[in-house]
């Protein structure tokens, strides 16, 4: 660690011209993605395990999917993040509020209603941990220039696997173990480590635009409160809607409707959304012209308001369409396969490190050789994968239909244990690579005076295409088998592939400082 001046020159991150104590954007990369990861696995995973640890009913755990609601609907409070205080600010913010929230939580373990204080502390720290997330992945995008923020991409991708690892894998031993009130105590603390050293070390890289206070006087406006209550009675009947009986009499009726997730209509909701701005984009500009102040429309609208839009969300939209369906059922397809057993060792040990190796083969390669060089042959090969897959599924098909609802399945040996091992390798090294272009891409497609905001709309598109994948996977492997079924996947990507060119030139080269 070492001080800087304004004259230092930092290769990867814009210079910092406080003269304050920072780190390399090697270490500040690893720890802020490390910091996402995190709370998101103690709220999202293992708050299900201290419930039913505690004796909650599976229909009270299966309510704690309700706190994975702010991830889908960040994209509508992420302007604010680009408007007001910094990225920085709002990061440490939420980081040191979210240490407080799992320290607290540790306290109020040993009491009766422990169950009931977790889940109000959950769902309020849902919302800190979402605008956590917007707040790095903004911040990320602001401290680098384009080659850097490619270059990086694999320690995002490492230290967000690593971050899920040690909660699901140590917190969850030692709450399982030795004790909740530990095991959250230490959640805590990491926590608190964290935000001190980002405190202390983490480059300032940006001007205010707004202070904070003008947020607060604005949150307070007849016209704001209006919004938000609207905007909220819309996400809590569209709630309601899904869970209604009305809705369940005709999921039965229509089964596909059960693969509709609250999730999924929301990502379709902001498609149409989208769409519809696109319709009137002229007629919103004029208005907005009229009320400079309304950054929440320009947000919007400066992502509709550009050079081959269409091609830009249709790509956001297919370029995962055959990962997506392949990822949805490598499990089942393991199982019927007849190695369950060994899934565990498979996916962690061999498919987690071919992971990370290919995000941060990926990011190397696209800043040294610039996106559009790159692109192809990393879609190419995240998509090929399927057609593997097929060669094996048809390969192994006198297995398969031993093994498949065989409660003892047989032994298939250990030469196609190890073809099994080496597949799923290069699925998940070829699928790093594809995290790469993906990632690198929702970066380059956020404008300078939005970057939280369009990088959260970016994300929340991706939803889409995984929606109608997960609806399609389960009916086409059941028909077609999984051979055929995986075959059919990767014709299904083609689009998304043919979409690359269509996109805008500028997106696609290397470019210089944000």
């Amino acid at each position: 660690m070492k001080k800087t001046s304004s004259s230092d020159n930092l290769p990867e991150a814009k210079q910092n011209n406080r003269g304050r104590w920072q780190v390399n954007p090697y270490i500040w990369s690893f720890t802020t993605y490390f910091s996402e990861g995190f709370p998101y696995s103690i709220i999202r995973t293992i708050s299900s395990v201290f419930c039913r640890d505690r004796g909650a009913s599976l229909e009270a755990i299966g309510l704690t999917s309700l706190f994975g609601l702010p991830w889908t609907l960040k994209f509508l409070w992420a302007p604010q993040l680009d408007e007001f205080a910094t990225k920085r600010q709002w990061l440490l913010a939420t980081q040191g509020l979210l240490a407080l929230l799992f320290l607290l939580t540790a306290f109020v373990v040993p009491l009766s209603w422990a169950i009931q204080a977790m889940a109000g502390l959950f769902m309020f720290g849902s919302f800190l941990a979402a605008t956590h997330d917007t707040a790095i992945d903004g911040y990320y995008l602001e401290a680098l220039d384009k080659e850097g923020q490619a270059r990086f991409v694999g320690y995002r991708v490492m230290a967000y696997r690593i971050a899920l690892m040690t909660g699901t894998g140590v917190i969850v031993t030692i709450g399982t173990t030795l004790g909740w009130f530990p095991a959250f105590f230490l959640a805590g603390m990491l926590m608190t480590g964290l935000f001190y050293f980002h405190v202390f070390y983490l480059p300032a890289v940006e001007k205010e635009r707004k202070p904070f206070r003008t947020l607060l006087d604005s949150l307070l406006k007849l016209h704001f409160l209006t919004a938000a209550i609207i905007l909220a009675l819309l996400v809590i009947s569209l709630r309601q809607l899904l869970t209604s009986t009305w809705y369940l009499d005709l999921s039965k009726a229509h089964p596909v409707l059960d693969k509709f997730s609250f999730a999924g209509w929301i990502g379709i909701l902001l498609f149409l959304s989208l769409i519809l701005l696109a319709l009137g984009r002229n007629k919103i500009k004029a208005l907005i012209l009229q009320e400079p102040d309304s950054y929440y429309a320009k947000a919007f609208l400066t992502f509709m308001d550009r050079q081959g839009i269409g091609a830009i969300i249709a790509f956001i939209i297919f370029i995962r369409t055959g990962e997506f369906m392949l990822s949805t059922m490598v499990a089942p397809f393991m199982v019927d396969l007849g190695v369950k057993i060994h899934y565990g060792w498979i996916s962690g040990g061999v498919g987690l490190p071919c992971s990370i190796a290919g995000a941060m083969l990926g990011g190397r390669l696209i800043s040294r050789y610039t996106l559009r060089r790159m692109i192809w042959p990393f879609l190419f090969a995240q998509n090929v994968t399927n057609i593997v897959y097929m060669v094996l599924a048809l390969g192994m098909v006198d297995i398969l239909k031993i093994n498949t609802g065989n409660s003892q399945p047989v032994a298939i040996g250990t030469v196609n244990l190890i073809t099994v091992v080496a597949v799923h390798g290069f699925d998940q090294f070829a699928g790093g690579l594809g995290t790469a272009v993906l990632m690198t891409f929702l970066m380059r497609i956020c404008s300078s005076e939005a970057k939280a905001a369009h990088y959260a709309i970016g994300t929340g598109l991706m939803s889409v295409s995984g929606l109608y994948a997960g609806v399609l996977s389960g009916f086409l492997a059941s028909w077609l088998g999984y051979g055929y079924f995986f075959g059919v996947s990767f014709l299904l990507s083609i689009p998304g592939m043919l979409l690359v060119s269509y996109l805008p030139s500028a997106i696609l080269e290397k470019q210089g400082t944000n």
